[in-house]
């Protein structure tokens, strides 16, 4: 993916008032005596009217399970408590799911804290700016935030990276903004941030560890969407081709779940575009300064569009991964790979970032993808080497995946053994 070029070099528990509420329960999954520690990755997710309740509300209100604008104010904002995840962090990416009807946006912030000498979280860094979203590109610019760097951290596009220290706890801000008090307000559903290890993506390894067992095959009935076919299409929206393959295979898995543009919303799209939807996910997601689709909460937010839960997180394993594709919940995974170091990858030179949906497992374990990279959708489906894929998976970007589901829908039960990541 062209666009991603320039970009991806890069638990103990919440405050006890917090940890009732976000508590998710767990299934214990045996693991091996020789099993490595797992990496720490720890995902929060604020997305119910407990949680909200829990934050600091300035101008926005709690209604329901979402959070909205009082009456008459154009503007408020909501405040995470802080959050220790228990271990020290060097990348965070948050995630958001907001309607924002007419003229109306939201606007996410993080902000970190460094450690103390006695190891306590200290003094709050700047607030950061990790995107302005809006459903309407029409009158108003959906964009990430260039420019923001200092001695603690910079922010890559949807990431904020540690720069001399790794950080001990941050905090989520989300602002809610309409242009009249009579407009309609816009809401949010969901909030989340994913953190991970200072250790660089490169130090990834397997938890559980590969080993040898039988694996039960798996595969769900996914789309398939060639970004190939989209090549030199809309070039104000990035151009598609290899630049579209995030918001190709978010669509694939929208319209797994059954939810698609209507056609009024497809019409400015020309007679004759194949799979128009792609096209529509593509300007949907398209961030103004980035100048890609490839911002990974902007295409989690898109999805939410459709009455899905959808946020960013990280896994550590293809092991991981199976037990959604068990729960019937693909995942569109972050990869990175060199010339011919997985095999069958459409793109000879290789990748520096790429998107695909990782759709089943067969029965010697590998990995069954929907890859977009294919030149056509009859070639989307293809199989690629479990330890090959894990490794461009996992060292490439950590083990980033969208996780998109309807809300009703459970997600799998999490190890006893590991910080929860989702």
């Amino acid at each position: 993916m062209a666009q991603l070029l320039r970009r991806r070099a890069s638990v103990a528990s919440l405050s006890a008032s917090l940890s009732a509420i976000l508590a998710i329960p767990s299934t214990v999954i045996p693991r091996t005596a020789a099993a490595a520690a797992p990496t720490p990755i720890r995902l929060v997710r604020f997305d119910s009217a407990a949680a909200f309740d829990a934050g600091t509300h300035d101008g926005a209100l709690t209604a329901g399970e979402t959070l909205t604008l009082a009456s008459g104010a154009t503007y408020g904002a909501w405040t995470s408590p802080l959050v220790e995840p228990g271990f020290l962090f060097g990348r965070l990416v948050p995630s958001w799911n907001a309607l924002t009807p007419g003229s109306s946006f939201v606007q996410v912030e993080v902000q970190v804290r460094l450690t103390t000498q006695s190891g306590d979280a200290g003094e709050a860094a700047p607030w950061y700016a990790l995107g302005t979203w809006t459903e309407d590109d029409t009158s108003l610019t959906r964009t990430s935030v260039r420019g923001q760097a200092d001695a603690v951290a910079r922010v890559d596009t949807d990431t904020l990276v540690a720069r001399a220290a790794p950080f001990a706890a941050f905090a989520l801000r989300v602002t809610l903004r309409r242009a009249s008090p009579t407009d309609p307000t816009p809401s949010v559903q969901l909030v989340s941030g994913v953190v991970s290890s200072p250790a660089g993506a490169e130090t990834f390894s397997p938890h559980p560890p590969n080993t040898q067992r039988t694996f039960s095959p798996i595969e769900l009935s996914v789309p398939s969407y060639s970004q190939e076919l989209h090549a030199r299409h809309f070039p104000q929206w990035a151009g598609g081709g290899e630049a579209w393959c995030s918001p190709a295979s978010t669509e694939m898995v929208v319209e797994y779940w059954g939810h698609r543009p209507t056609d009024s919303q497809l019409a400015w799209i020309p007679t004759g575009h194949p799979d128009p939807t792609v096209d529509y996910a593509a300007r949907a997601t398209y961030d103004a300064a980035y100048r890609g689709t490839g911002n990974w909460p902007f295409n989690t937010a898109y999805a939410a569009r459709y009455g899905l839960r959808a946020f960013v997180t990280q896994l550590r394993s293809l092991a991981e991964a199976e037990q959604f594709l068990r729960a019937g919940i693909p995942l569109v995974a972050s990869i990175r790979a060199a010339p011919r170091e997985l095999t069958g990858f459409p793109l000879s030179q290789g990748t520096n970032g790429h998107l695909l949906v990782i759709a089943g497992i067969d029965a010697g374990g590998n990995p069954i993808v929907h890859d977009p990279a294919a030149p056509t959708n009859a070639t989307v489906r293809r199989t690629y080497d479990r330890a090959q894929f894990q490794r461009s998976w996992l060292r490439g970007s950590g083990g980033t995946v969208y996780v998109i589901h309807p809300p009703d829908m459970p997600l799998p039960g999490l190890p006893a053994d590991v910080t929860a990541n989702w």
